[in-house]
C-alpha cells in the first residue's frame, strides 16, 4: 500500500499541478529557512501555521504587521532568469515598513504563486526570501507556494509576504513630535529598490538587459535587479535618538514623507545635497522625464529619511554609514518642498 505522501493524483498532474513538485520545493528550500531561525520560533515548516513566541521582556507589547509583494520587477527577474535575490526585495518592502514605527521584525511568511512549479526554481526565490530575514534578523516561519496552471505563463510567478515586528508601547515612533527645525536625514538606497518598475520597463523596452553601460559599471539588468535594501539592523542601532520615519517607495518623496510629520508643517528638502545615483539620471534621459515626476515615482537614491532633533544628528549619522542631512522640518504647510 502507497503511503498517502507517496500518492499523487495523475488527473491532477495532467491538468497542470504537480504534487510531488511540492514536495520536493518544500524539501530544497528546508536549508534555506533553517538559516532564519531565531529565538521565539516554535514551529517547524510542514504544519498548518507557523508559531513565535513574544519575547518575554517586554512590558507592553505592540504587534505591527505590514504586508507587499515586489511588483513588476519580477519581469526583470523572468527576463535574466535570476530568481535568487528577489527574495530580497519581498522581505525589504515589509520589514522596512514595520521599522517605520519602530517595530523590530519578529517573522515573516511567504507567498509564491507559480504557473508551474520547477522546485529548484522556487528553491532559488526562497534562498532570497531567506537572506532578507537574516538581513532583517527576522525568522521565515512559513508560507505558500501555489502552483496555478493557466493562470500565470509557466515560466512566470508572482511573490508577496506578509511582516509582524513588536515594538513597546510607549517606544512606537510618533510623528507628533516632530517639530520645525528638526532635521531630515538620509539613507542611500541601493539603486531602484521595488518600485515605479512599470514605467522603468516601459522606458527600456527593446533594451538589453544585458548589455553593459558604462555609467553604471554593470549591465542595466544587473543594476535594475539590485536588491532592495533593509535598514532594520542600522536602524534600530540609534532608534532612540529618532522622532519619525519615512520609506520612501511607491509615490515617491511626495507621498512618503509627509506621512512622517503633522500636517500643519513641512518637509523642506534641498535637492542639491540629494546623492542621486546614476541609474536615476539614465532612466530620466531615456524617459525625457521632468525631474519633479522623477521625486513623485522613484526614491532618487533615498531608501528611508529619519526626522531626529537637531542635536542627535551626529548620533544618527555616526552610527549609520552613508547617511547625511538633506533637510529640515519647516513650520508651514504643504507637506514637502523641493528647492
Amino acid at each position: 500500500m502507497k503511503s498517502a505522501k507517496n500518492t499523487t493524483s495523475q488527473q491532477y498532474r495532467e491538468s497542470g499541478v504537480d504534487v510531488q513538485a511540492g514536495y520536493d520545493a518544500v524539501r530544497l528550500m528546508k536549508a534555506h529557512i533553517a538559516r532564519t531561525k531565531i529565538p521565539g520560533v516554535c514551529s517547524d515548516i510542514g504544519g498548518f501555521g507557523g508559531m513565535f513566541a513574544l519575547p518575554e521582556n517586554l512590558k507592553a507589547p505592540i504587534l505591527v504587521s505590514g504586508t507587499d509583494g515586489v511588483g513588476t520587477k519580477l519581469k526583470i527577474a523572468f527576463a535574466l532568469d535570476k530568481h535568487d535575490s528577489i527574495g530580497i526585495d519581498c522581505v525589504a518592502m515589509c520589514v522596512n515598513d514595520v521599522l517605520c514605527s519602530g517595530a523590530r521584525p519578529l517573522f515573516f511568511l511567504d507567498y509564491v504563486a507559480v504557473g508551474k512549479n520547477y522546485p529548484e526554481k522556487v528553491a532559488q526565490i526562497v534562498s532570497g526570501v531567506a537572506e532578507g530575514c537574516v538581513q532583517a534578523n527576522c525568522a521565515l516561519i512559513g508560507g505558500e507556494t501555489a502552483e496555478m496552471p493557466g493562470f500565470y505563463p509557466e515560466d512566470e510567478y508572482d511573490l508577496a509576504g506578509f511582516c509582524v515586528g513588536v515594538v513597546e508601547r510607549e517606544k512606537i515612533l510618533d510623528s507628533g513630535n516632530v517639530k520645525a527645525g528638526d532635521v531630515i536625514i538620509a539613507l542611500p538606497s541601493s539603486g531602484v529598490h521595488s518600485n515605479g518598475f512599470s514605467l522603468v520597463r516601459k522606458i527600456f523596452a527593446g533594451h538589453d538587459m544585458n548589455q553593459y553601460v558604462t555609467e553604471l559599471g554593470r549591465t542595466l539588468g544587473e543594476e535594475l535587479l539590485t536588491p532592495t535594501k533593509i535598514y532594520v539592523r542600522e536602524v534600530l542601532s540609534i532608534i532612540p535618538n529618532v522622532k519619525s520615519i519615512a520609506h520612501i517607495t511607491g509615490g515617491g518623496f511626495y507621498e512618503n514623507i509627509p506621512r512622517a510629520i503633522p500636517d500643519k508643517l513641512t518637509a523642506k528638502i534641498e535637492l542639491a545635497k540629494i546623492k542621486t545615483p546614476a541609474i536615476f539620471d539614465l532612466i530620466m534621459k531615456t524617459g525625457n522625464l521632468e525631474r519633479d515626476e522623477m521625486f513623485h515615482v522613484f526614491n532618487m537614491g533615498v531608501g528611508m529619511t529619519l526626522i531626529a532633533a537637531p542635536e542627535n544628528a551626529d548620533l544618527i549619522i555616526h552610527g549609520i554609514t552613508g547617511s547625511y542631512i538633506i533637510g529640515e522640518i519647516v513650520n508651514q504647510e504643504g507637506g514637502i518642498l523641493l528647492c
